[in-house]
């Protein structure tokens, strides 16, 4: 029971969420745009940042940790609820920012679960107390999300649980 073991697991003791690490990827197609100006452009799924709503609204903290520097990576994080201050932007060291999140909200970092998808994100995936890879993470980051299990958690605003995790393999 698989299955239920994690979603026991995030009910009981993940009680905050650091929404993303690497935005490109996780948050976004992974596809960059450049304008003639410099300024790198991103499409963000709406859903993901409705999901990332209604978890601020359920008092869950939210911070970005991203190697990005963008000030719309801002603007658009800070329309989920994000607040500015967990934004963090040309992150060089993602544990170190993810220990500052962490200690600015007095969490322990097994409270926290982390959602990453790329190579600097593992230390953190490492870290917190539930780590999130999407499937086409580098395999690193899969591998550190555990067991090389891809999980989806669907926000279910509708009952009186806070997460419901399906195995991504019976989804279709």
């Amino acid at each position: 029971q698989p299955e239920m073991i994690l979603r026991n697991l995030i009910q009981s003791q993940v009680r905050n969420v650091v929404g993303s690490t690497s935005v490109d990827g996780v948050l976004t197609d992974g596809g960059i745009l450049a304008t003639l100006d410099g300024e790198l452009l991103r499409t963000f799924d709406s859903k993901d940042g409705f999901a990332l709503r209604m978890a601020e609204m359920h008092g869950y903290h939210l911070a970005i940790i991203t190697g990005g520097r963008s000030k719309s990576i801002r603007k658009r994080f800070g329309t989920c609820g994000v607040k500015e201050e967990d934004v963090y932007l040309g992150s060089r060291d993602k544990i170190e920012d993810f220990n500052d999140f962490c200690t600015r909200h007095m969490i322990s970092a097994d409270e926290v679960m982390y959602f990453g998808d790329d190579i600097p994100d593992i230390p953190v995936m490492k870290a917190c107390g539930c780590a999130v890879a999407p499937a086409d993470a580098v395999q690193e980051a899969i591998d550190a999300a555990g067991n090389g299990a891809t999980v989806v958690l669907i926000a279910d605003i509708e009952s009186d649980d806070d997460l419901t995790m399906l195995d991504a393999d019976k989804l279709h």
